[in-house]
């Protein structure tokens, strides 16, 4: 495999397992891992802390003002986000956080700010970022781009696993509607929507599992290192 690094972009729907394939190929190829929805979401929470109006763009560009977000690593070499220097890796996970951060997205003073940082990220390569936007809009030069795709009976039934096990009490409707309001508000909004271009590769996961999915984005990364050596 080539020395020189490359910027991969994973784009695609909720609970496709984008982070998931994110961190195991930033792992493997000791890649920084930038997890951009974890970023939203830490952006969505402190706006909801402070009860800022989304309509009012004054407040929300005041509060965006007074805020930082970072990565850090936990002794177990686990990365997570903070908030001003708070740890919020598993309040940003919530079902409240989720039903609003596709509408805090959609804001063009949020993307802004964090699309500037993550841009700052990844002016040296060597980066692994998912989202919704990174091969669009972030990092519309990253040498690897890959779609992710799933059925939503899938992905609800993933994110409904995922979140009994950290106990909290949701329902499977309840997952599916998020779901699909998430799909329709990310694929429609007028700033930089879920849309891929030609150079993307489509995985659609909806019968894969994790190390078959794995397998064949780092197919596609040897592929692309093959190209540049």
């Amino acid at each position: 495999m080539g020395q020189r690094k490359i910027n991969i972009a994973i784009d695609g729907y909720s609970s496709c397992g984008k982070g998931t394939l994110a961190k195991a190929l930033a792992s493997a190829l000791n890649y920084v891992f930038i997890d951009s929805g974890a970023m939203y979401r830490a952006v969505t929470l402190f706006l909801m802390r402070h009860s800022v109006n989304l309509d009012d763009m004054a407040q929300v560009e005041q509060a965006l003002a007074q805020l930082t977000v970072e990565f850090d690593v936990d002794d177990a070499g686990a990365s997570f986000v903070t908030l001003n220097g708070e740890n919020v890796e598993n309040e940003i996970r919530t079902i409240a956080v989720a039903s609003k951060v596709s509408e805090v997205a959609k804001i063009q003073a949020v993307r802004d700010k964090l699309v500037f940082l993550q841009q700052q990220m990844g002016a040296k390569k060597g980066v692994v970022m998912d989202g919704r936007d990174i091969g669009t809009v972030v990092f519309p030069d990253a040498e690897l781009k890959i779609f992710m795709t799933a059925s939503v009976e899938v992905r609800t039934q993933r994110r409904f696993s995922e979140l009994v096990a950290k106990g909290d009490d949701v329902t499977l409707e309840e997952i599916s509607a998020n779901l699909k309001h998430r799909d329709a508000v990310d694929s429609s909004r007028e700033n930089s929507p879920l849309t891929m271009t030609s150079d993307y590769r489509i995985l659609d996961n909806s019968e894969m599992d994790r190390d078959s999915q794995f397998a064949l984005a780092m197919a596609w990364a040897d592929e692309v290192f093959s190209l540049i050596s």
